[in-house]
C-alpha cells in the first residue's frame, strides 16, 4: 500500500472512530492553556487537571504570575512531575510575557519557543488549539503510534516525525490528526503493552502485521470484518 493511500484509511477510520478527539486539558483561554501543556510535560492530563484550577484561581493571567515567587508556584503544582523546573519555567515565561508581549500569549513559533520552558511541541499545540494554527504537535504519543503504524518511517526525532505527518496530511487536518494519535497512544496504542485487540487500525498496522505475521487485510473485500469496522 502506498502512504498516500495509508494516510487515507487511517485517518478516514480515526474520522469515524475518533470525530469528536480534542485535548483533554482543562482551559479557558491561551494563558491557561499554555501554561496547562507547560505543565503536562511527562505528567497526565488528569494530574494536571486537579492542579490547575486552584493555580488559575491564586493566578489569573500572567501579571499575577509574573509576580509569584518561585517557591509560591511551587507550593501550587508540587503534585506534578518535575515540580522545581516547571515552578521557575512558569515563572520566567510569565515575566517574559508581561516584558515582551504586554501580557499576551503570542502567535508564533518563534515568539513562544523564546519564552522559558516551552518547546516545539507545547508551542505547536498552543499554536492549534488556542489559536486555531495548522500545526501538528508531536508528544511521545503522537511520536510512537506515527511509527508503529508505518505513517512515518526512520524518523528518529520529534522533528523529523512532524515534517512527514505535515508532508502528507492536508492542513485543515493537522490539528485534530494530533489530537487522535495522541488518544491512540493514551489509551489503546499503549507504551508497553498495545490493546491491538481494541484496536481499529489493525487492517493498516505495520507493527500488527510484524507482530502477528498477518498480511494487511483489504478493506474493500466485503467478506472482510475487521475489529469494529
Amino acid at each position: 500500500m502506498r502512504r498516500k493511500e495509508l494516510y487515507e484509511k487511517v485517518f478516514a477510520c480515526f474520522e469515524r472512530e475518533m470525530p469528536e478527539a480534542e485535548s483533554e486539558l482543562h482551559f479557558r483561554n491561551p494563558y491557561e492553556l499554555l501554561v496547562a501543556v507547560m505543565l503536562s510535560a511527562q505528567c497526565t492530563d488528569k494530574r494536571v487537571n486537579l492542579v490547575t484550577p486552584a493555580l488559575f484561581e491564586r493566578y489569573p493571567d500572567p501579571f499575577a504570575l509574573a509576580e509569584a515567587e518561585v517557591a509560591e508556584i511551587f507550593g501550587h503544582i508540587r503534585s506534578v512531575s518535575y515540580p522545581n523546573s516547571k515552578s521557575a519555567h512558569l515563572s520566567g515565561m510569565a515575566k517574559r510575557l508581561v516584558a515582551d508581549f504586554g501580557g499576551e500569549v503570542p502567535h508564533t513559533l518563534e515568539e513562544l519557543t523564546s519564552l522559558p520552558g516551552v518547546g516545539r511541541k507545547t508551542a505547536n499545540v498552543v499554536m492549534a488549539v488556542a489559536f486555531n494554527q495548522a500545526r501538528m504537535a508531536v508528544d511521545t504519543h503522537v511520536f510512537r503510534v506515527s511509527a508503529r503504524i508505518g505513517l512515518t518511517r526512520g524518523a528518529k526525532t520529534p522533528l523529523e516525525t512532524e515534517k512527514q505527518l505535515v508532508g502528507y496530511l492536508a492542513e485543515d487536518k493537522l490539528g485534530q490528526a494530533h489530537h487522535w494519535l495522541l488518544l491512540h497512544g493514551r489509551y489503546v496504542c499503549t507504551a508497553r503493552k498495545p490493546h491491538c485487540g481494541q484496536c481499529f487500525l489493525t487492517p493498516y498496522c505495520a507493527y500488527y502485521k510484524r507482530e502477528t505475521g498477518r498480511e494487511a487485510i483489504d478493506m474493500t473485500s466485503p467478506s472482510v470484518v475487521p475489529n469494529r469496522l
